[in-house]
Order: C-alpha cells, then sequence, then structure tokens
C-alpha cells in the first residue's frame, strides 16, 4: 500500500510503500531496487532511498520527467495515499563493497536516491565515506535537509551548477587520488556517469561501481559482423530449440514460442530478465552485470549470441 507521497524539491516527490496488514516487508541491501506496476500495465525500476535497517517500509524518489517514458509521470499524477499497488521484492546489481575500507559517494540529480541508502549503512557499519551530490539548483535539491548535519561535519558536499558547465564540480580533482582500500559509487544522468568514468580511469576497475537509469548509447549498436545475425536458442530443461531472428530479441523469441518470462524495462538495466547460460558465447549489450556476472549470465532483453547458438537454463 502507498502510505504517504511528500514533497523532496522541485518535481520531485518520495513514496513510502508498506504492508497494508503491518507485517515487516522483505529485508534490503544499499543499491536495491524495486519494480512498481503502474495504471496501464507499466513497470517501472526504482532505487530504494531508506535506511536499509528499516523493515516496515519501502521508500522511493521520483524525479517527474514530462519527456520520460511515462512513468514518472504515472507515478506523480496517478498513484495517492491509500492506493493498493503491487512492487517486486527488492534486488540488488548495486550493493555496496563489504570490504572496502571507505567509500567516495557521487550523485548528479536524482542518482541520489540509491547513495542515500549507502550513507546509511555505511555510517551504520562505522565506515569513512565522503558524498559529493551536483544538482542544477538548491530548490531541485532532494534530501537536503536531512544531509544538512553531514555537510556540517564535512563529509558531503553539495554543489550546484546553476545550469553552466562552466560550474560543474571539478570531478578531475575529486577523483584524481585513490585512497588505498576506496571503492567509488557514482548514479545519475549519462552526462555525469561519463564525466566520472573519465575522472575515475586512474582508479582499479573493480572499485568503480555505477548504476544507470538506461542503457548506455553504445549498447545497441556495434560494428561486429555478428551483432545482430540469426542465431539459436536452446533451451536446456525442455529441449526446445529457437531461432532469434535478426532485429529480434530474445526475449522476443521466446514470448512468440509461449514461454513466459520476467521481463521489465527491455533495455538492459534493470536486471528483471537475467538469465544463466550454460553453453556458447553472448554478445553482452546490458549495463548491469559485471565480468564476473558475465561468466555465467545473460540480459535476454538486449543481448544476442556471438556464434551459432546459446543454451539457456530455462
Amino acid at each position: 500500500m502507498l502510505r504517504a507521497v511528500a514533497y523532496l524539491a522541485e518535481d520531485i516527490c518520495s513514496f513510502e510503500f508498506v504492508c497494508p496488514q503491518g507485517r515487516p516487508l522483505p529485508a534490503f541491501s544499499a543499491g536495491a531496487h524495486i519494480d512498481v506496476h503502474l495504471p496501464g500495465g507499466i513497470i517501472r525500476q526504482y532505487s530504494l532511498c531508506n535506511d536499509p535497517a528499516e523493515r516496515h517500509r519501502y521508500v522511493v524518489a521520483v524525479l517527474r520527467d514530462p519527456r520520460g517514458r511515462g512513468g514518472s509521470l504515472a507515478m506523480h499524477e496517478q498513484l495517492h495515499p491509500g492506493a493498493m499497488v503491487t512492487i517486486s521484492v527488492p534486488r540488488n546489481h548495486f550493493p555496496l563493497a563489504a570490504n572496502a575500507l571507505s567509500y567516495v559517494f557521487l550523485a548528479g540529480g536524482i542518482g541520489i536516491t540509491p547513495i542515500m541508502s549507502m550513507v546509511a549503512q555505511a555510517r551504520a557499519a562505522g565506515k569513512p565515506f565522503h558524498l559529493y551530490y551536483c544538482t542544477r539548483t538548491p530548490q531541485r535539491t532532494a534530501f537536503l535537509r536531512k544531509l544538512r548535519p553531514l555537510i556540517e561535519a564535512g563529509v558531503a558536499l553539495v554543489h550546484h551548477d546553476y545550469g553552466d558547465v562552466a560550474n560543474s564540480l571539478d570531478l578531475r580533482h575529486v577523483l584524481r587520488d585513490y585512497p588505498a582500500g576506496a571503492h567509488l559509487y557514482y548514479c545519475g544522468p549519462v552526462g555525469f556517469l561519463d564525466a566520472v568514468e573519465h575522472a575515475a580511469s586512474g582508479w582499479p576497475a573493480q572499485a568503480v561501481h555505477c548504476e544507470r537509469f538506461s542503457a548506455p548509447a553504445s549498447s545497441g549498436a556495434s560494428d561486429d559482423p555478428e551483432a545482430d545475425a540469426p542465431f539459436e536458442i536452446e533451451l536446456a530443461k525442455s529441449g526446445k530449440r529457437l531461432t532469434v531472428a535478426a532485429g529480434q530479441t530474445i526475449v522476443d523469441a521466446l514470448v512468440a514460442n509461449g514461454v513466459e518470462v520476467d521481463v521489465s524495462c527491455r533495455q538492459g538495466y534493470c536486471g528483471t530478465c537475467m538469465t544463466r547460460y550454460l553453453a556458447g558465447q553472448p554478445l553482452h549489450r546490458d549495463s548491469v552485470l559485471d565480468d564476473e556476472d558475465r561468466e555465467d549470465f545473460v540480459m535476454i532483453c538486449c543481448s544476442r549470441a556471438r556464434g551459432r547458438s546459446l543454451v539457456l537454463d530455462l
């Protein structure tokens, strides 16, 4: 049940979900997100921004975006306190590294949402951290009151660029040195993510973690001649073999042949359709899986096969 909607900043509201029977909700860890099922069959993923120690509620914050795909407008305009809303259990493809000695958090705009949960978890673990939060103006800065004690303590910095690139935070300076044992977590719009990635090029790859709101621009296009070639998939549990045509996704081929699969974003960034593969070589196009995950899993909403076939654990 949606218990409360609260204004956080210009065009940003928080949405608090609880169990109508008052029972504890499934536990979650910092960086987790939930699927929210909206009117019209829309499903969107939103990061949990409350303290992971809280078991009585899930809280997400959503930026109203008239140029988006309709999810944020539905959240802001069609959901009201008291409404019964279907949500998923939390999933986490952006977890905090428990072995980190310290954390650096970088958030751009609404990318602050998973970072707020991470800050709470880091504080509970007694791990040092520093937060850099970049927004357009104070009026568009969510959680400013909650962050005020951290700003005064010198462990958080809120930077406003007022729409002028020349006023952007000097990311090269922020990330110039790599503190031994530190891990970097960043989230925000595409331009911000690209800038952080470039500035953090001197950091160890295993210490840098990013979450995207959409698939990177390069994920769908490739000069690889196999990028859109037809291939076969074999479903290991049934032995069924299907052809995935050029221009068709694995999910589309499965659904066309009566195989039901869980899918949401269809762009490779939400993690809903993560599937284990048993043989073959995927041509990965997602922005969720790390190198270790890609040895066993593939996002079937966007990825293809390098070669003639791929065996899925379905």
